[in-house]
């Protein structure tokens, strides 16, 4: 029985350490995964999902600040693992750690690899507008998502496809295709530099929309920002969260300027078609449909929007 020390933090990672519980081929003898901190309102400290689906498993959990120095290779050391899994960890790790295990450390990551290395792929591809994603089981060295693909497997991308969707669908690719990898691992292939691009963490102020883009750019960034960070505008001096909406056809407006059209539907005008939102929260106030949102909102009618 092969002796896994799994290493992840957030819900995507949840999945694969799941199916890693359930192989009766896999000891899962230690989790690796970020420190308690606060979050959500009233910042009230909260433990990581990896975390609490270890403890519930009567798994020993490791949080260290940084996974680096004599204490942390002693304590991984001690474990005597033969391999370490990652997926969605958090940190980039020292070849001093990947290395420990005699099996070395396996990446789970959510692209289909040398595209979209770095921390945001599940954004990145539906942003790029690309027709496929999947997931990328590696070996791991001191790179960013740099070293040798072992399997992959591809995902289409819905038309209406959202961060979250895909999140979902990928999430649920990775555990089965791990397993398979472990059970029966094949030659490692290098990655084609050639082929490499990056999608970079994401801030908040990163879903600020841009209205001089066409409006299928809006439509994906949106669509990609979705839960997270959610995209915005301001209007009238407030904040205003645009949480879905599409791409629609009809007489031209000016970037970022609102008209309503025949249908008394709000359109917003961008640097190539309309928008129209579907879902929208100002400020201060509760989510609306577009429909409600205008019959309570008629002054928005006619407004710039924009920093």
């Amino acid at each position: 029985m092969k002796r896994i020390v799994f290493m992840g933090s957030p819900d995507f990672a949840i999945p694969t350490l799941q199916a890693l519980l359930d192989a009766p081929d896999f000891d899962v003898i230690g989790v690796v995964t970020q420190p308690d901190r606060p979050a959500g309102r009233g910042s009230k400290v909260k433990q990581t999902p990896v975390k609490t689906l270890a403890l519930a498993h009567g798994i020993e959990v490791y949080q260290p600040e940084k996974l680096r120095g004599e204490e942390t290779l002693t304590k991984l050391s001690g474990w005597n693992a033969n391999v370490h899994v990652v997926a969605t960890y958090g940190q980039i790790l020292k070849q001093n750690v990947l290395d420990l295990p005699p099996g070395g450390s396996i990446n789970v990551h959510a692209s289909l690899l040398p595209r979209w290395r770095g921390a945001a792929p599940i954004q990145a591809v539906i942003r790029a507008g690309d027709a496929v994603s999947g997931i990328t089981i590696m070996q791991m060295d001191a790179g960013l998502d740099t070293g040798p693909i072992l399997r992959q497997a591809e995902v289409r991308i819905d038309a209406r496809e959202t961060g979250q969707s895909l999140h979902d669908k990928l999430a649920a690719l990775g555990g089965p295709l791990l397993i398979e990898t472990l059970r029966d691992t094949p030659p490692p292939q290098s990655q084609d530099e050639a082929l490499v691009t990056y999608a970079g963490q994401i801030k908040k102020e990163d879903g600020l929309i841009n209205w001089t883009q066409s409006a299928d750019e809006i439509d994906r960034h949106v669509r990609a920002y979705f839960p997270w960070p959610g995209t915005f505008t301001h209007v009238n001096g407030k904040l205003l969260k645009i949480i879905d909406g599409e791409p629609v056809t009809g007489a031209e407006v000016s970037p970022g300027r609102v008209n309503a059209d025949e249908d008394l539907r709000q359109v917003i005008g961008t640097g190539d078609g309309l928008f129209a939102p579907t879902q929208l929260q100002l400020e201060g106030k509760k989510r609306l449909s577009a429909a409600d949102f205008l019959n309570g909102n008629r002054e928005t009618i006619g407004a710039a929007l924009g920093e």
